[in-house]
């Protein structure tokens, strides 16, 4: 079992990865303490897991909430309807919420717990590719709108994070290419011997080598929680941790949430904020090839859907989190390995990438 803590003084809390951290009955009870484990999870991962865990758990007389599977119910409404169980079987306090699913069931959950009754402890067990390297750490929890992604939320850290990489096993290749979308961005922002180490382990990370997926998974929740200890309310350097997403938020909104998994939506803004730094001279037109050929080796999209325009896209980026005065915001990579946040993008240089 690996190991590793996000330092954030009396917040820090750790991060366990490996083939049987579902099954550590021990550390989990631990972190659940005294209070009593309420189980969200979706209809997909129920029938996988759900069972397993209340099984571990009985003596501590578990509640479970299943949602719907996808995106589109990461909303306020489904956060009603958890809160409404959560009152109707009279939790306080001594409530510990467990997440049991992807980075929806994740980011509705911690916002739930940040919300309920001024805030209740929860903890991470995330069955994706994608929560396990990004959404499970750092605390940022939140509901989608139809107007905005993640524009309702909280930061709000978990007491743990449960990393069981068997879980893996059970998902979709599609799932696994989307979570492989925020790997590739650790490489792009801040590691280029991660980036080169994905470049020659393709194959291994494809066929769920379990050495190379825990190298990875840990190499990304050790960049993040890095990142989350110096900027945990993201008003500097963690916004780094968004390359692609300003692109990619507005394609998930303009499609419907659902339509394209976050994780290919990132690839593909990925491919565009690399084209907006080469135009702006910071990457070479190889840098830029070397970077779709590593998105596309993972089977994630490169292009943006043919049907959305220049407007389409500005409409929606307009109402990113990272805007300030009204002004769109970009996170460029400057060269392998470093990204730099930019206010200086102009309407019409968005314009002319996209009608590219």
């Amino acid at each position: 079992m690996l190991e590793l803590t996000v330092n954030l003084d009396e917040r820090s809390y750790p991060i366990y990865i490996g083939q049987s951290a579902l099954q550590d009955n021990g550390r989990l009870a631990h972190h659940i303490g005294d209070c009593r484990p309420v189980i969200i999870t979706n209809e997909t991962i129920a029938p996988l897991y759900l069972e397993r865990l209340l099984a571990q758990l009985a003596p501590l007389n578990p509640l479970h909430f299943i949602i719907p599977d996808g995106e589109q119910y990461k909303s306020l409404a489904w956060f009603e309807q958890i809160s409404a169980f959560l009152l109707e079987n009279n939790c306080g306090r001594d409530t510990c919420l467990i997440a049991l699913g992807g980075g929806v069931v994740g980011d509705l959950t911690g916002f739930v717990a940040a919300c309920y009754q001024r805030g209740i402890p929860f903890i991470q067990i995330p069955t994706t590719l994608l929560s396990q390297v990004d959404s499970s750490v750092g605390g940022k929890t939140a509901v989608n709108h139809p107007l905005g992604k993640n524009m309702i939320g909280a930061f709000y850290q978990p007491q743990a994070v449960f990393i069981d990489t068997q879980s893996l096993h059970t998902l979709p290749v599609r799932e696994f290419a989307a979570g492989m979308a925020e790997v590739i961005k650790y490489g792009l922002i801040y590691d280029t011997e991660l980036f080169a180490y994905l470049e020659q382990h393709i194959l291994s990370l494809q066929q769920l080598d379990e050495a190379c997926l825990q190298h990875v998974i840990y190499r990304c929740c050790e960049i993040k929680a890095l990142i989350v200890a110096q900027d945990e309310k993201e008003q500097g350097l963690r916004a780094l941790l968004n390359l692609g997403h300003t692109f990619a938020h507005a394609i998930e909104a303009q499609m419907g949430y659902g339509v394209w998994l976050h994780g290919e939506a990132v690839a593909t803004g990925m491919v565009l904020a690399a084209k907006l730094a080469q135009s702006r001279g910071d990457l070479s037109s190889d840098d830029v090839a070397r970077i779709t050929q590593l998105i596309a080796q993972y089977n994630l999209p490169t292009a943006i859907p043919p049907q959305m325009t220049s407007e389409q896209f500005l409409l929606h980026m307009r109402k990113d989190k990272k805007n300030k005065k009204g002004t769109i915001r970009f996170i460029l990579p400057t060269q392998f390995g470093q990204c730099a946040l930019v206010d200086d993008v102009t309407d019409d240089q968005v314009r002319a990438l996209i009608e590219q």
